[in-house]
């Protein structure tokens, strides 16, 4: 089995090694991500100038364009031959309205687009570290669990990791849920002549059973998103 792995934290973000180890035991892994780091780009795609692909080591390549174009680029050109598009590891959640903002998320919904099945997988952060090695444990579990269950046709598959307080002794459970649908929560401090989003991404609020909830909870949330409605 062959996976095009993207991101938008850019090719050296440590989610997209996490990734990587993910799938290492499932199949063969073709990297192909943003050169810098292009958080928040949304559904951006470079048409208006070429693009450079730099291959940085076996099965990798660095690109100078969005999520977007890595996909495309990787779908095209590096490997058409994929059978699953992966985006990720993000650094951050991607729950509820994040998911119009997101560049991971965006690469995945550009791979269903071009007809192959995909997944983004994001890490919810509680402003502490983050143990990687166990989001590839929790990532891999995620992903084995969504082969065995491919998207419909026009969807693709939102899976966001919990940051549990406490180290969990096992694996989380993975709850199917829907998208959560309130806004994101909007706050500037003006200081200095200048607008500082001071917004609180941990207290936005939230509908029980949705993606928010479940994730904030402890749960491995995983929605299917539609091309055609967030449903």
């Amino acid at each position: 089995m062959k996976f095009l792995l993207t991101n938008d934290d850019g090719i050296d973000a440590p989610g997209l090694e996490a990734m990587r180890l993910a799938v290492e035991p499932l199949g063969e892994a073709i990297v192909l991500a943003p050169d810098r780091h292009l958080s928040g780009c949304s559904h951006q795609a470079t048409t208006s100038r070429p693009l450079s692909l730099l291959e940085v080591g076996r099965s990798r390549y660095s690109l100078d364009g969005s999520p977007v174009d890595c996909a495309r680029v990787g779908l095209t050109h590096v490997a058409p031959d994929t059978l699953w598009v992966l985006a990720g590891v993000n650094e951050g959640g991607n729950l509820g309205a994040d998911v119009y903002l997101s560049g991971t998320v965006a690469a995945a919904r550009e791979a269903c687009l071009l007809g192959k099945p995909a997944i983004a997988i994001s890490q919810y952060i509680r402003r502490r570290e983050v143990d990687w090695r166990q989001t590839a444990l929790w990532a891999r579990h995620a992903i084995q669990l969504l082969i065995g269950r491919p998207p419909r046709q026009g969807t693709f598959w939102n899976v966001n990791l919990p940051h549990p307080e406490e180290p969990p002794a096992d694996i989380p459970p993975c709850v199917f849920c829907g998208v959560d649908p309130h806004p994101l929560p909007v706050r500037y401090e003006h200081r200095e002549g200048k607008l500082h989003y001071r917004a609180n991404y941990h207290e936005r609020s939230r509908l029980d059973g949705h993606d928010i909830h479940e994730c904030f909870a402890g749960r491995i949330a995983i929605s299917e998103i539609s091309l055609r409605s967030l449903g």
